[in-house]
């Protein structure tokens, strides 16, 4: 099987492509992520990719599309919503583009490590997209190694974002830290 692995960031991929490599299955690191921002935040996890990549000898396409504009105008109208209506289905749908286009069986998405991320829409989402492109989604309940691949991330020394990726999960964030300044100002 020739899988390509749309990748968010190397902590995300460290349980993905062990386990993989377990099934002897290579994948390929397709890095899209227009949904990253700010830009210092989208070169940081860019950058440890490429390095973390190289040093685990696994191919990676950089896919550079930083993209506020478009995400911003896309996602405005409904921010409850805009990973399912957005940011899933914008990156799985370059991915499969991408798969079809350079001979690929398979996609896959590290976001499936994730137990923050809507883990069945993803799911549903990646196999449609998939099968719009005549390919077969991977699917792989990551979520058991989402602890031992950040456990191993931070001993090799990896950029650990603190946030999903877009300026509005970096808010949500501080949720709770907000409304404690709100209260303790007055």
């Amino acid at each position: 099987m020739k899988l390509l692995m749309h990748t968010c960031c190397a902590p995300c991929s460290v349980y993905c492509i062990d386990s993989l490599k377990e099934e002897a299955i290579k994948p390929t690191i397709y890095w899209y992520n227009p949904n990253i921002h700010p830009y210092m935040e989208y070169k940081a996890r860019r950058d440890c990719l490429k390095e973390y990549t190289k040093s685990i000898n696994v191919e990676v396409i950089f896919e550079e599309e930083y993209g506020l504009d478009e995400f911003c105008k896309n996602v405005i109208n409904d921010l409850e919503n805009r990973c399912k209506d957005y940011c899933y289905k914008v990156r799985l749908e370059q991915t499969a583009k991408y798969a079809k286009e350079n001979g690929y069986d398979a996609i896959t998405t590290t976001l499936l490590v994730s137990p923050y991320q809507q883990h069945e829409i993803l799911k549903q989402q990646g196999e449609e997209i998939a099968k719009k492109y005549g390919l077969k989604f991977l699917y792989r309940d990551f979520r058991v190694g989402f602890r031992d691949g950040q456990k191993k991330a931070r001993e090799l020394g990896l950029y650990m974002q603190k946030y999903c990726g877009c300026v509005f999960s970096e808010e949500e964030r501080y949720t709770k830290q907000i409304e404690k300044d709100k209260v303790n100002i007055k």
